[in-house]
């Protein structure tokens, strides 16, 4: 048996990001992985139980052994088997752990078979809060964005919405494999603003706050960006109140995104709370939106991030140019896994330009099985 690769959980952003990615690219490559001081750069290190959901996933996907994943561990070892695609897996993380960084770690591993048969992800937890990417999010500026750029094929479909503190959310996600690598692209010019979407959910709440998170993100956006207030640019925020029946627990929540000529995407959020007033919530979702817009990107500081592994299994070379400034610490990380597991056969370069925005660069490994 091949000696684990270790693997330091404390480097760089230290958080759950260095868990996932690691183990993806374990399952895919083959290599056996050792993390210890899990979630070292954080108040209270080790594993949660939503950290620990994923692993089990991850491992049941790719028939891994998995030693420590316990809560609280700060050190597990996983040594991947076979993938076991296509197929249908289930993860429950009981809490209100978010289904969407269930869908960071399994979803690398559910793209690539000979065969055409769907794989299916069903995800419990919850499913808009804050310290992760609203449901909503990777439904509308993710998923799509991979799509477009990468020829991944995935739909999510709310079954159930699962808020803050009680979780018991449902996620229903289909991934359609490809019997080929991952496209690589080329995203360097943004282009103007075309539209901007949005949705504004709540339940268990009275409806008008429905009206007023969106009328809140309107007025804001208008005030600060140009082309909103004459009709130039498309605004569509829709209010959508879940069934009582079919959500656990009261919430509210606004995302937005903004479709841009060049074919990037820029979203913008935020999670209410009691504290937080209906309009306002709106108001700060689209003042997310607006600081990534001017940033310059043709992505967020959220996507960013989350392109990387994809990046680095593309076949050819793919470059995004991203916002002023240094690149986030989540996105540092994710290219040291990825360069780290591939053993330097992703490349990534970085490039200041005289803008001040930075381009990343990755000669991808052109994976497939």
């Amino acid at each position: 048996m091949a000696t684990p690769m270790a693997i330091n959980g404390s480097l760089l952003e230290g958080g759950g990001q260095i868990l996932r990615n690691s183990v993806a690219l374990s399952a895919l490559l083959g290599k056996p992985v050792s993390i210890n001081d899990i979630r070292g750069g954080r108040p209270v290190p080790g594993l949660k139980n939503q950290h620990r959901t994923g692993l089990e996933l991850a491992a049941q996907i790719a028939s891994a052994e998995l030693k420590g994943a316990i809560n609280g561990s700060t050190e597990i070892e996983f040594t991947p088997g076979s993938l076991k695609i296509p197929g249908h897996f289930v993860a429950d993380s009981v809490t209100a752990g978010s289904t969407t960084l269930l869908l960071q770690i399994a979803l690398p591993l559910l793209l690539f078979s000979s065969q055409k048969s769907l794989s299916s992800l069903t995800l419990k937890g919850g499913t808009n809060a804050t310290q992760a990417p609203q449901l909503d999010y990777t439904e509308n500026v993710f998923l799509p964005f991979i799509r477009k750029h990468f020829g991944i094929m995935a739909e999510l479909k709310l079954k159930r919405r699962g808020y803050f503190p009680k979780g018991g959310g449902e996620v229903l996600v289909n991934v359609t494999p490809s019997a080929q690598s991952l496209q690589n692209f080329s995203l360097l010019e943004r282009g103007e603003v075309c539209r901007i979407k949005g949705i504004a959910h709540f339940a268990g709440l009275p409806n008008h706050l429905g009206s007023s998170m969106v009328e809140g993100a309107k007025k804001y956006l208008s005030e600060q960006l140009v082309g909103v207030s004459n009709g130039t640019i498309s605004v569509e925020i829709e209010s959508r109140r879940e069934r009582n029946d079919n959500t656990v627990g009261a919430g509210s929540g606004v995302v937005l995104w903004a479709e841009l000529g060049g074919g990037g995407i820029i979203g913008g959020s935020a999670v209410g709370s009691k504290k937080i007033e209906a309009s306002v919530l709106g108001a700060t979702a689209a003042k997310d939106l607006i600081k990534g817009l001017d940033a310059g990107g043709c992505v967020d500081e959220w996507l960013e991030d989350q392109i990387i592994i994809f990046m680095a299994l593309a076949k050819g070379e793919s470059a995004v140019r991203c916002g002023k400034g240094e690149l986030q610490l989540h996105t540092r990380t994710a290219i040291w896994v990825a360069e780290y597991l591939t053993e330097g056969h992703a490349k990534f370069a970085t490039e200041q330009l005289s803008s001040g925005h930075t381009v990343i660069r990755c000669k991808g490994i052109g994976y497939f099985g």
